[in-house]
């Protein structure tokens, strides 16, 4: 009867009704022999010739001198080496075919239910190992960069080779696109065809973002199997050919406006047009950073979709460690809502920042107070952290409203305004507890002779305790103030430290 018990064990074990990897038999009958840990190999590629296994248990339920190692209930040569190890010889023509076997060891014992074996532990069989692809050539190897309906647009790539895989054991031969900034992470692309010797995939748009980048593309062939540990050599694995692709700037011409650079001077902002539209375009130069980072060039007044501006955008301000960049914009799709007009927008770039970091932008020049309403905010100006920026809001004259004077915040704008003010906006950024607030530090009429010439904006001091005005003739200011000259001053919105 015992060795009854023992046979239904075995079969069961031979239909795959044993996981592996486990600590138990069935509920038709529980193990009582040793408690097997690992397998040493754990596998082998089929067709491999005769060799030993090493079959190790856990120390507190091991192995007894006369163990026996059973493989899909067949016996084994076995040798006893100690309660915790145990070897045997697996004979070739035991993994001649690719598939699944099942260990176990036996020794006899006596009792009612006592039947001696171990749990059962899988034993892969795997196939041949996969080849490593070989990439001769893609083609296009560049493309402009998308500055717009991105997600919507992608590019065609073709690769030649050898030793694609258009089905394997585990899947089939992928494409990975690599940024070569810092801290890039292979994106898995889709292959539209696979042939042994061509594979077509697809650019998504949200990959062709930055312009003047660089990126690797290659070609990965899966492994013949999946291993853990103790493994054999199953093959596959990236080309040793990875391909370059170029991403160009899509024609962007710089605008004549003053950049802003971050403190390190890594970080460049500036104003570019792009396609018949000036944007605001962030440069990493790559100016002290870690060995693989690649200059690029990226469009930073978007929107969450990152679809550029629809309308003009002019002086960026950037923070001292170029992750934050300010700007004034008279798009109205950098945020839901928007206000008309030019308004200061706040861009979190995430340079710098940790690969979790999602870049945004938000709206600046927004007071629920309501002395925003009908202005248009130019001119702002960053702290050094980011988090305060001050700007001038313009009240539009009649003529303005009008549409008889351009508005655009360049050499040619018209100063005339009804009113002038400088606001500072705290954004909260990196504070807790803390509530966003802005701030009205000074007043002024816009049409006085003392203003017929074109407008300044503020500046912020690195620690956004002092604001300089011009002006200081005409103005209202509502805080403390440092004269400079009779036309500079220092505006104070909290007490210098």
């Amino acid at each position: 009867m015992k060795e009854s018990w023992r046979a239904l064990g075995i079969a069961l074990v031979a239909l795959g009704l044993l996981a592996g990897c486990n600590d138990y038999n069935t509920s038709i009958q529980n193990p009582t022999g040793a408690s097997i840990l690992a397998l040493a190999p754990s596998g082998v590629v089929f067709g491999n010739p005769q060799f030993t296994l090493t079959v190790l248990a856990s120390p507190n339920n091991g192995f007894a001198s006369n163990t026996v190692v059973e493989w899909n209930g067949q016996k084994l040569v076995s040798t006893y080496v100690d309660t915790e190890t145990m070897t045997a010889v697996v004979p070739a023509n035991l993994v001649a075919k690719v598939g699944t076997a099942y260990v176990n060891t036996y020794v006899p014992q006596s009792g009612t239910g006592m039947n001696g074996l171990s749990n059962s532990y899988a034993f892969l069989i795997y196939g041949s190992p996969n080849p490593v692809p070989t990439v001769t050539s893609m083609t296009p190897n560049t493309a402009p960069v998308c500055s717009s309906n991105c997600a919507n647009t992608s590019v065609k790539i073709t690769f030649a080779g050898s030793d694609f895989l258009p089905t394997s054991t585990n899947g089939a031969s992928t494409v990975q696109f690599t940024g070569l900034s810092t801290n890039e992470v292979p994106t898995t692309i889709t292959a539209t065809s696979i042939t042994s010797t061509q594979i077509e995939a697809v650019i998504p748009g949200t990959l062709l973002v930055d312009a003047d980048a660089s990126a690797q593309i290659n070609v990965v062939n899966p492994p013949s199997g999946v291993c853990i540990a103790y493994c054999p050599v199953l093959g596959g694995g990236p080309s040793l050919e990875p391909q370059t692709f170029t991403i160009t700037g899509g024609g962007a011409a710089a605008v004549e406006e003053t950049p802003a650079l971050s403190q390190d001077g890594r970080y460049v902002a500036f104003s570019a047009q792009e396609n018949q539209t000036i944007q605001i375009m962030l440069r990493d130069t790559c100016l002290a950073a870690p060995n693989g980072c690649a200059p690029n060039t990226k469009v930073i007044s978007v929107a969450a979709d990152n679809s550029p501006g629809n309308a003009d955008s002019h002086t960026p301000v950037i923070s001292a460690d170029g992750r934050y960049v300010a700007f004034s914009s008279a798009a109205t799709n950098l945020v839901e809502s928007a206000p008309a007009g030019r308004q200061v927008y706040l861009r979190d770039t995430c340079a710098g920042a940790a690969a979790t970091c999602k870049a945004t932008t938000s709206l600046v020049s927004t007071d629920p107070g309501g002395a925003l309403n009908g202005t248009e905010s130019i001119f702002p100006s960053i702290s050094s952290s980011g988090r305060y920026i001050v700007f001038l809001a313009i009240t539009p004259s009649q003529e303005t409203a009008k549409g008889k004077l351009p508005a655009a915040a360049d050499a040619s704008a018209s100063p005339n305004s009804g009113l002038r003010q400088v606001f500072l906006r705290d954004t909260c950024l990196g504070a807790t507890n803390c509530t966003p607030k802005t701030t009205r530090i000074s007043l002024s009429p816009g049409d006085t002779p003392a203003n017929s010439s074109k407008p300044v904006g503020p500046a912020l001091s690195g620690l956004a305790q002092q604001v300089g005005l011009a002006d200081g003739k005409s103005a209202t200011v509502f805080t403390p103030t440092v004269p400079v000259n009779d036309q500079v001053f220092l505006a104070l919105p909290q007490d210098p430290k």
